[in-house]
């Protein structure tokens, strides 16, 4: 009979108690400080549990050399996903604005213009408020609040000054059609004296004064010293010069006489005349010798600031350009003649900007331009102290607007030097410091004389009236000062060739003054064509409505008498 078999055990060795799973390095180290050791620690914690020389060491040797280059590739892969995660955030993230620093408004926030528009910006607390100046760019991140402070721009629109206000800020005039604008100064220009006239660069947003550039291109157009010249040095206009005298000096210098008599100083005289008789040169003549006048009389000198236009360089292209340099040209006389200073302007050809307008539905320039300067001289800002001089060669050419009374009070002839001009002329030229071969009053008298002579070889034009009648004229009657100033540097260049020539110090005699003066009209024997005779009769002082020919003297066809 068989035998019953034992109940169901479980192997030897084993519990019936709930199986714990252990560490299979627990026996070195707990599990906490394991999980914080890397696999190649671990190794090498292994490793030294071995017995030295133990067969496992090798295949520990192995593995550890294979989880150090896996190590090392996990460390690449890592740095390389780190750059490009960093690179896609910069990426995705937004630009940051940059800005003009106003002011600050708390220990904390500062005022700054973003793109034209005024922002209460929280500043980063690692940026010390102080160190931010007005003016200063600074870079503000998506929440508008500044981050970093950065340098002052070099670069903006460049505007000049209008007027500078009792605070400091500046009013800028508005130039190519803008609105006139108030800014404020940056700290670079906090201690710099600004004035009317000068031309500063503003920021991006123009809203700060960054840097002053000096004065703008109208003072290019001023003479920083008026030339010395004495009434006694213009020879041939003493009526010219005394006129000048009565109208410029006499209401500065009594001016308690002029109030009495409640008589109303002029404000300006037209030179008018023809070409190189001296227009300019008066004109100069004008400002120097008022301040000495002002001075012997009062004591007090008083510096001169001519303002020396050439008709053409004020015409622009741009519409409002040429007004807005009238403006301005009367502005700058109307500053220096409340500095104290004597303001002059001068307008040579002042023809070519004051002409007469014209009717019809073509624009043109002189219908915006002469307006303009009318209302400048009576406008309601008063012209107190300017001297204003007009010189033309076509006197008939300017609008009659300008000339009226109340504006170019003074009408003044130049006229072309008679004989004892023309020798004064000659003399003031002839000085004694040349090298001359005789007295300069002796080589001036003999070379006006010849210069002056009725000869036939200073015949020059013949003129036919509408009554009949014939003239001739000669050399002197279309004399000039200019002509005479060329005939005597024409007279020392033929001096210095021959002083050259003959190895000697040289001087400067009669007969080259002569061969000067015949050189002079040689070259200069040009005659207009027939459809511009009535322009060419006006700047020769002759009346072009009496004349119905004028053409150069031809050279006389001997007579069959006079064959022998």
């Amino acid at each position: 009979m068989a035998e019953p078999k034992p109940p169901h055990s479980s192997p030897a060795g084993s519990e019936s108690a709930p199986h714990t799973s252990t560490s299979p390095f627990a026996d070195l180290l707990p599990r906490e400080e394991l999980d914080q050791l890397s696999p190649l620690q671990i190794l090498d914690l292994v490793a030294t549990r071995l017995p030295p020389r133990h067969p496992a060491l090798l295949d520990l040797a192995y593995l550890r050399d294979r989880v150090a280059s896996l190590e090392d590739m996990t460390d690449q892969a890592r740095q390389v996903i780190e750059k490009y995660e960093e690179a896609l955030t910069k990426l995705r993230s937004p630009a940051f604005r940059v800005g003009t620093f106003l002011q600050s408004v708390d220990p904390d926030r500062a005022l700054a213009c973003i793109s034209g528009v005024d922002y209460v910006c929280r500043v980063d607390p690692q940026i010390p408020l102080a160190s931010l100046q007005t003016g200063q760019r600074v870079l503000c991140n998506e929440a508008f609040a500044v981050v970093q402070g950065l340098g002052f721009d070099r670069s903006g629109p460049i505007v000049r000054i209008d007027e500078v206000l009792s605070d400091g800020r500046l009013r800028l005039g508005g130039e190519g059609g803008t609105t006139p604008v108030v800014v404020v100064r940056s700290a670079l220009l906090a201690k710099e004296k600004l004035k009317p006239g000068h031309e500063v660069r503003l920021d991006a947003n123009q809203r700060v004064a960054l840097e002053v550039l000096g004065m703008g291109r109208r003072i290019e157009r001023s003479l920083e010293q008026v030339s010395e010249i004495p009434w006694s040095s213009i020879g041939g206009q003493d009526e010219v010069v005394l006129a000048i005298r009565d109208t410029i000096e006499l209401p500065l210098l009594h001016r308690d006489l002029f109030r009495r008599f409640d008589h109303a100083i002029p404000k300006g005289f037209l030179l008018h005349g023809p070409p190189g008789c001296g227009k300019t040169l008066l004109g100069k003549a004008t400002a120097w010798n008022l301040r000495q006048q002002i001075r012997d009389a009062t004591g007090v000198d008083r510096r001169e600031f001519f303002l020396h236009i050439k008709g053409p360089e004020i015409l622009n292209m741009w519409v409002g350009e040429s007004e807005r340099q009238v403006r301005d040209l009367f502005a700058q006389c109307r500053e220096r003649a409340a500095e104290g200073q004597l303001a002059f302007l001068f307008i040579d050809e002042a023809e070519s900007i004051l002409g007469v307008r014209r009717g019809g539905r073509a624009h043109s320039i002189l219908s915006t331009l002469v307006p303009m300067f009318c209302t400048e001289m009576d406008g309601i800002e008063p012209l107190s102290n300017v001297v204003i001089i007009l010189a033309s060669n076509r006197a008939d050419l300017i609008d009659p607007a300008i000339l009226r009374p109340g504006r170019i009070d003074r009408k003044i002839r130049v006229r072309r030097p008679d004989l004892p001009g023309a020798q004064r002329i000659y003399e003031i030229y002839l000085r004694d410091s040349l090298p001359l071969a005789e007295p300069g009053a002796e080589l001036a008298r003999a070379t006006a004389e010849a210069h002056y002579a009725r000869r036939p070889e200073n015949e020059f034009l013949e003129l036919t009236y509408r009554s009949g009648r014939r003239e001739i004229l000669s050399r002197g009657d279309v004399a000039s000062g200019a002509i005479i100033a060329a005939i005597v540097e024409r007279a020392k260049g033929l001096a210095i060739k021959r002083a050259i020539t003959s190895q000697s110090p040289g001087e400067l005699t009669r007969a080259d003054l002569l061969e000067a003066l015949r050189l002079e009209h040689a070259e200069n024997d040009l005659f207009p064509s027939s459809d511009l005779t009535e322009d060419w009769l006006k700047l020769t002082d002759l009346d072009p409505e009496n004349v119905v020919r004028l053409g150069p003297i031809r050279p006389r066809r001997p007579t069959p008498s006079s064959v022998v």
